[in-house]
């Protein structure tokens, strides 16, 4: 439309609305305060009506495409991925793509439609239901500890053999304590580039590491590793399932988030 048409309707609207909504100038057009509102009162109104009419046209009732889902790695691999593949079974016009990534994946830039967040979330705007929490934890063998000794205090880690990991989530520097927080320099004897390598390490009785609770909660049943300094652990960490869509969420969406919720809500591991 030409510039002359939009102003004469803008007109229009103004006076039969009865208020201004544009400040014009001859070097700029912006809001006023009731164009702003009014402007804002529009756009959920349209999309009120696009989101009617699609559920009319059946588009948001059976899950239907491409969901694309997102978790830390090993929980991914571990959790999210058996969840995906009976969602899949139950739902055979949809196609599933998984990206498992010990990294924060841009949910919006990346396509995806569902992500598993570890952790306090920014304020995204995004729709997130909590599905549990989990702990950092300090473990190790019962053989090691039997020859290197167990902490009794977060300091006694400096005379430890300790393994850690670079990705992308990982510091040097291990935080205690709720209440009263305290640091502890760890100097690692052993660098791990995933997770998997450093409980695996811990396991053979080499040396301490710092890992979720989730990670090993299996080995940790089985004996096979053992936590310490737990008087002295951090908060523990919220586990959300996130996705951007909110009310306008297709079926797709809708029916994996709440068979993810019920499932990760009852896993004995994250309560």
């Amino acid at each position: 439309m030409s510039p002359p048409a939009v102003s004469r309707i803008i007109s229009a609207l103004e006076t039969e609305i009865g208020a201004r909504l544009l400040i014009r100038t001859t070097r700029s057009v912006k809001l006023t305060e009731a164009g702003e509102r009014y402007f804002s009162d529009c756009q959920r109104i349209l999309s009120e009506v696009s989101e009617a009419e699609a559920i009319a046209a059946g588009a948001y009732s059976k899950p239907t495409g491409t969901l694309s889902v997102t978790a830390p790695a090993l929980f991914g691999t571990q959790f999210v991925l058996p969840i995906l593949t009976d969602y899949l079974d139950l739902y055979s016009d949809v196609r599933g793509r998984s990206l498992f990534v010990d990294r924060v994946v841009n949910i919006v830039d990346e396509d995806v439609d569902v992500a598993v967040r570890i952790g306090h979330l920014p304020d995204s705007g995004f729709a997130a239901t909590q599905v549990g929490k989990v702990r950092r934890v300090i473990c190790g063998s019962p053989a090691y500890f039997e020859k290197w000794g167990v902490p009794t205090v977060p300091s006694d880690l400096t005379k430890h053999r300790i393994v850690a990991t670079t990705n992308a989530w990982a510091s040097l520097e291990w935080r205690f304590g709720c209440q009263r927080k305290s640091a502890v320099h760890i100097n690692p004897r052993l660098l791990c580039s995933n997770n998997e390598a450093a409980i695996s390490a811990a396991v053979s009785g080499w040396g301490l590491t710092r890992i979720l609770s989730y990670q090993i909660a299996p080995l940790l049943s089985e004996s096979k590793l053992q936590t310490v300094l737990s008087d002295y652990e951090e908060e523990a960490l919220p586990i959300h399932v996130v996705h951007p869509d909110g009310r306008q969420a297709s079926a797709k969406v809708r029916k994996f988030v709440d068979l993810s919720v019920s499932r990760l809500r009852a896993n004995r591991y994250f309560n």
